[in-house]
């Protein structure tokens, strides 16, 4: 059995229709203030803060995405006789486990987007019914159980990731036989340190991305070609 680990940032999900980040047309490039929405600092001291989240939460297409083909290859190779796969993820996208892969095989570091969290009582409920009460009028929706702030329950900048799924992450990346970074420029830790903690444990290390990593070198593969059909092809091979 081959432990294949995935680790799977923005660019995986960019041929779902969702925008990247970091990447020459992403969100903070194009707008440097939108960064302010998913800082825990500003979102809980200013209520035009919130209001402005919840509106990019509405707009935003995250919920309406759908699995592309990069997706729906990972969801195959975890279904193959001889393969263990395990994907650790930087989106909140939700969309490997829509592809197919067991929840529990999916580690979310950063969250999901499908979830709201009240910051007081630590509630969880669907997104989608706090963005029913923003469409019907809302504008800062409150936890309806203790009235407390409600959030996406993403790690949000000033934030920490929950440690014991990051601890699981690098259980993962030390025991992996082939460690695949796809769609991640690799410059968030902790997750991208993962990649080079795989090497360093004798992983196979591949690169699938536009734009070059800080761990090009350390990989034994780098492949720039679009993830929609290199990715596919590169599990395929394994």
């Amino acid at each position: 059995m081959t432990l294949v680990a995935i680790l799977s940032g923005a660019g995986i999900s960019t041929d779902s229709g969702i925008s990247d980040y970091r990447g020459p047309n992403g969100l903070w490039r194009r707008d440097p203030e939108a960064e302010k929405l998913v800082t825990y600092e500003y979102y809980m001291a200013d209520p035009e803060i919130r209001r402005r989240a919840w509106r990019m939460r509405r707009d935003a297409t995250t919920l309406r995405a759908r699995p592309n083909a990069a997706h729906r290859a990972v969801a195959a190779l975890e279904r193959t006789p001889g393969f263990a796969v395990r994907v650790i993820t930087q989106n909140v996208d939700g969309l490997h486990q829509l592809a197919g892969m067991p929840a529990r095989k999916v580690l979310e570091l950063h969250g999901t987007a499908r979830t709201v969290v009240c910051t007081g009582c630590h509630a969880r409920s669907p997104m989608v019914d706090a963005l029913a009460r923003v469409e019907a009028g809302e504008e800062d929706p409150a936890c309806t159980g203790c009235g407390g702030i409600l959030k996406s329950a993403t790690v949000m900048f000033g934030q920490r990731l929950d440690p014991v799924v990051l601890g699981e992450a690098v259980g993962i990346a030390k025991a992996s036989e082939v460690f695949i970074a796809v769609g991640s420029t690799l410059q968030v830790q902790p997750a991208a340190s993962l990649a080079g903690l795989a090497a360093e444990h004798g992983a196979r290390l591949i690169v699938v991305n536009a734009e070059p990593t800080p761990y090009d070198e350390l990989a034994d593969e780098v492949v720039r070609e679009p993830i929609g059909t290199s990715l596919p092809d590169l599990l395929k091979r394994l």
